[in-house]
């Protein structure tokens, strides 16, 4: 069988694992919701279960190392997961020095969005590009950005926290505490609460229809939307301009060749693209207005295919600033999982 990596994208709502070959073909899956309330401990134990249950039921595979992404503030080069929103219990977690020695495996962390970045630039959306920019809209936003042919990460891993960019000084206040966070106003959860507001239980609005009468997501909207409900389209031409807002921003900070939506909300790709390309030609400065604002191809793979990568690609452009873990934290493939994959 040819070299493989065990990839794990742990989300706030799932904990995904699989084998990954280097063409960024899956060649096995796995995956359960993430416990996020139970604490690093648990949430760990289950990703060192699933690891041992894709080895078990694929013996052959060569497997040369490990590749996890999670939601940051994380370091990657100390390996440390700082401490996100999303998950509880979760403060300067080591989790590259954890999985190292329990498996005797290379292992690197990536920020998920910068590792779905990285699957759309590989084998994604962004082929071909030498720099772009990234951005998942679904319960929040998130961002990636792709630099050179390198993960931008700044200082401690922390660049692109595009969600955070303060795009407006009204609305929701956002999780972080700040007020008018990108965020805040376009991510999916703004655009469900928006809808959420403008309706009632039992007002018999196509959004309420939708949601049986509960909080309308941006599902919701987007279904609705494509029936021609009104007031749906209304919600994704506001929600349009705000993604259009943050997008002029990321296009003068980083002048990427192009931008990749991804996230829950780009299944909207559709419907929202002119009201963010109106915005653009509105809002951006001339040199900047002809960049290509595209989906994401990967979907819920990009950040597995990304996170493999930081293994399989390493030392090639994309993750040659990615190299982080010092050898002496783990024991190659001499290790027993190393002695199981050989």
């Amino acid at each position: 069988m040819s070299t493989l990596a065990l990839a794990f994208d742990l989300g706030g709502t799932e904990l995904r694992g699989a084998l990954i070959g280097r063409g960024g073909e899956v060649v096995a899956r796995v995956s359960e919701p993430t416990m996020t309330e139970a604490g690093s401990e648990v949430v760990i134990g289950r990703i060192i279960a699933l690891a041992d249950k894709l080895l078990d039921d694929h013996p052959q595979a060569k497997v040369i190392g490990i590749g996890a992404c999670a939601p940051g503030p994380l370091d990657p080069k100390a390996g440390i997961v700082i401490g996100p929103p999303t998950l509880s219990g979760w403060h300067n977690v080591p989790m590259i020095d954890i999985l190292s020695r329990q498996f005797g495996l290379p292992v690197r962390l990536e920020n998920d969005a910068n590792a779905a970045a990285l699957g759309e630039w590989r084998f994604g959306a962004g082929r071909g590009a030498g720099s772009l920019v990234f951005v998942t809209v679904s319960t929040g936003i998130g961002g990636g950005v792709i630099a050179d042919g390198h993960i931008y990460h700044g200082r401690r891993g922390l660049a692109a926290e595009i969600g955070h960019m303060t795009i407006t000084g009204e609305g929701d206040r956002c999780f972080c505490g700040n007020v008018g966070c990108f965020e805040a106003v376009a991510s999916g959860t703004a655009l469900g609460r928006r809808a959420t507001r403008l309706t009632s239980p039992g007002d018999g609005s196509v959004l309420r229809r939708l949601s049986n009468d509960g909080d309308v997501s941006a599902r919701h909207v987007i279904e609705a939307a494509r029936t021609g409900d009104a007031a749906a389209r209304d919600l994704v031409e506001a929600e349009a301009k705000w993604l259009g807002i943050g997008f002029t921003n990321l296009l003068h900070l980083y002048s990427p060749e192009v931008i990749v939506m991804g996230g829950g909300l780009a299944n909207g790709f559709d419907l929202l693209a002119p009201g963010i390309r109106a915005t653009i030609e509105e809002r951006a400065m001339q040199a900047y207005r002809d960049v290509p604002i595209v989906p994401a191809e990967l979907g819920d793979r990009a950040g597995l295919v990304g996170a493999a990568s930081l293994i399989l690609w390493e030392g090639e452009p994309g993750t040659a600033l990615s190299m982080v873990q010092d050898q002496e934290t783990g024991d190659g493939a001499g290790g027993a999982a190393g002695a199981r994959a050989g």
